[in-house]
């Protein structure tokens, strides 16, 4: 049987293309792994990858992108939407096929040791590999960010999983875990006012009182000219998309805001679009099964329900197997 593993690194450059490329390149040197997507945002000033491949040959293509981004990445000079303390921010683990969480959070340890041994990087464990209760969510290592992490990793509480504690002087800190598949999803608004996408996200967010597994906030994104509510969803199975989506328009309706659109970030499993795609099937009466339609088909429904922009069907995990 494969072993099949998705990684997901996030790296802090989404505006200078040329950087962007040369750090992408690194991916060329290893044709085991799938470079699924890359997706560069200029407003968060970030780009995420998506990556599949067996864990052998994944570990070595992402030592190559840590070195990579030493040398390219300085956060001494680096701002954008989106938080980051890490010039490579975080790298998780997803179990595929063929391999188990306890796999993914050996897998995580593994890559963790190599990152502090080979290029004086502190790292943190986080989520399923997290070391205790408060290193699982990514938020709660990651505030303060670059520049406040530089007196948090002193405080014995914030001591480095691998590493001394000290940041490294360009690069910061990584998180790296496991965890199951996360969707990391974007709901545009017709408006310019972040403080209405600010208390729609307090009123979906957990910490706010609002879904078990949901992590949100506002995002303004200047280049499009209208506001975000960016999230990530941790569990689709208990928080469905369609759920999310139709509360933010609930919400939108109280300052006469209209959702625009919507983007997935990365990747998301065949599973989570079937499950809120059923919803719109059942409230519209369409009488074919959401889960005999094909990847195309999917995809336009996508669109049409969900208002998915820039979404094909090489954003189905399932469609690379």
């Amino acid at each position: 049987m494969q072993r099949i593993v998705e990684a997901v690194p996030n790296f802090s450059e989404g505006r200078d293309k040329e950087k962007i490329a040369r750090i992408i390149k690194v991916f060329a040197s290893h044709p085991e792994v799938k470079l699924l997507s890359y997706e560069p945002d200029a407003d968060y000033n970030r780009t995420v990858v998506t990556l599949l491949g067996e864990p052998e040959p994944l570990e070595k293509a992402l030592t190559d992108l840590v070195g990579v981004c030493v040398r390219e990445i300085d956060l001494n000079h680096h701002s954008g939407q989106h938080p980051r303390m890490g010039a490579v921010d975080v790298i998780p683990f997803i179990p595929i096929e063929g391999v188990t969480m306890a796999d993914c959070i050996g897998y995580a340890k593994s890559l963790a040791k190599i990152v502090q041994d080979q290029f004086d990087v502190p790292v943190f464990l986080y989520a399923e590999a997290a070391t205790s209760e408060a290193r699982i969510l990514l938020p709660d290592i990651r505030k303060g960010e670059f520049e406040g992490m530089k007196e948090k990793i002193k405080d014995p509480l914030w001591h480095p999983d691998y590493g001394r504690p000290e940041i490294h002087p360009t690069f910061g800190v990584v998180a790296i875990g496991a965890r199951a598949p996360l969707i990391a999803y974007n709901i545009d608004l017709a408006s310019k006012d972040e403080k209405i996408a600010g208390n729609i996200a307090k009123a979906i967010r957990k910490s706010s009182g609002g879904f078990q597994y949901i992590q949100s906030g506002p995002a303004h994104l200047e280049k499009r000219g209208h506001v975000q509510v960016t999230m990530n969803i941790l569990d689709y199975k208990k928080n469905p998309i369609y759920r999310i989506f139709e509360t933010v328009r609930m919400e939108a309706k109280r300052y006469h805001v209209e959702i625009t659109g919507a983007e997935i970030v990365g990747l998301l499993p065949r599973d989570a679009l079937v499950k809120s795609l059923e919803y719109y099937f059942n409230v519209h009466d369409e009488a074919s099964s959401v889960k005999d339609l094909d990847f195309e088909t999917l995809v336009e429904k996508a669109r049409q329900y969900l208002l998915f922009r820039d979404f094909d069907k090489f954003k189905i995990i399932e469609s690379y197997l």
